[in-house]
């Protein structure tokens, strides 16, 4: 069993930054694909950026393409989100997601565990 927490969140301004963590007990960490997603009210969770096994191969929506960026430390068994450039319509609850197979997964379907999630919250 995965167990994944995710922490960071928070309420910024409009262009403020923020980055959240996601901290993952299982001892083969480095050989699981790791992504984020976020759910807004009223809508389907939806991808936001994930990243293979080795840290070597990341996607991202077009939406945080060039604010966002996805990274992993296997030793610390922790993926994290860099989020830049906030906007109003980024305000979600983020959740971190694990699937064991070791390449780049960008679909929700395709992961097996999730956390609990962290509302991030961006104010104009």
């Amino acid at each position: 069993q995965v167990q994944l927490v995710e922490s960071g969140g928070g309420l910024v301004q409009a262009g403020g930054s923020l980055r959240v963590s996601c901290a993952a007990s299982v001892r083969t960490f480095s050989s699981y694909a790791m992504g984020w997603f976020r759910q807004a009210p009223g809508k389907e969770r939806e991808f936001v950026a994930a990243i293979n096994w080795s840290g070597d191969i990341t996607d991202y929506a077009d939406s945080v393409k060039g604010r966002f960026t996805i990274s992993r430390d296997n030793a610390k068994k922790t993926v994290y989100l860099q989020m830049n450039s906030l906007k109003p319509e980024d305000t979600a609850v983020y959740y971190c997601a694990a699937d064991h197979r070791s390449g780049i997964r960008t679909r929700r379907t395709e992961y097996e565990y999730w956390g609990q999630g962290t509302q991030v919250t961006v104010s104009s």
